[in-house]
């Protein structure tokens, strides 16, 4: 009985290769770049390996971690406080907001009346207002209105000028017009110095206890200082005391003697014959 043998038909050679011709260098290259391109594609295919299931685990928690730091980074000024503390503090930003419209109101009413009213009664009323503003600002003027009297003990002596600094920067934060401590006025340049283990103001010696008239807003005034961490708080953390009365009116009279600037100048009002 005869056999048949099968012999594999040789493979077609590339178009424009005759039949027995070896592959040319470049063909050769192309083809080993090919299984190097398909070698390296079966490496970086992602496998369901254990380690590759503990690393995106080990993502995931990592970042709920810090989102969930991030998260009570940013509440735990307000988690720290009571209830009624948020609740005071709501009612402030409300009351807050109300007058802030309240005064754009009355401002946009006053510009309208100087642009109908030129040189009238209204355009000098509101001149005579501004100058009025701006001297209580500078402390030229006495002011009277509701505020606080915050009286600050000191038995231990251990409060010093950075203490009052403080809380003078706490009560210009929480919107007050006009203060004074003592018989010194508190304006912009105000400042606080520790002179022979005593606290000096605009260079007049305080005694204790300090008294603060200040004129504001009563309610809010009093929140600021006593949030946690706040100026009541190290006050007291110093061995002294912070005592913060609420009033309908309060009396600013220390005036500040307003010394000439030695370097700055108002700019001059632009003249038509400077217009282009």
């Amino acid at each position: 009985m005869s056999s048949t043998r099968y012999r594999p038909t040789p493979p077609e050679p590339p178009e424009g290769r005759e039949p027995g011709e070896r592959a040319s260098e470049p063909d050769v290259e192309r083809s080993a770049a090919r299984r190097a391109w398909a070698r390296l594609f079966l490496i970086a295919r992602p496998r369901a390996t254990r380690a590759n299931v503990f690393a995106l685990l080990l993502a995931l928690g990592l970042g709920f971690a810090i989102a969930t730091q991030v998260r009570q980074t940013q509440e735990q000024g307000l988690e720290e406080l009571r209830q009624d503390e948020l609740v005071r503090i709501l009612d402030d930003v409300s009351q807050n907001g109300s007058r802030l419209e309240d005064e754009i109101a009355e401002l946009e009413r006053t510009r309208d009346g100087l642009i109908e009213g030129g040189g009238s009664q209204e355009a000098i009323d509101a001149a005579q207002e501004r100058i009025d503003t701006l001297g209580i600002l500078a402390g030229t003027e006495p002011a009277t209105g509701p505020g606080i009297r915050l009286t600050i003990t000191d038995p231990d002596q251990m409060l010093d000028a950075a203490t009052l600094l403080d809380t003078v920067q706490e009560l210009r934060d929480a919107g007050a017009e006009a203060m004074q401590v003592g018989d010194v006025r508190i304006v912009a340049s105000t400042h606080f110095t520790d002179v022979g283990g005593q606290v000096e103001a605009d260079g007049t010696r305080l005694q204790a206890p300090y008294e603060l008239l200040v004129i504001g807003d009563p309610r809010t005034m009093s929140s600021a200082l006593e949030i946690p961490g706040g100026v009541a708080e190290n006050v007291r953390g110093k061995g002294g005391e912070a005592r913060i009365e609420e009033l309908d009116t309060v009396d600013v009279t220390a005036l500040h003697t307003v010394s000439a600037p030695r370097y700055a100048q108002p700019v001059p009002e632009p003249s038509d014959d400077d217009s282009p």
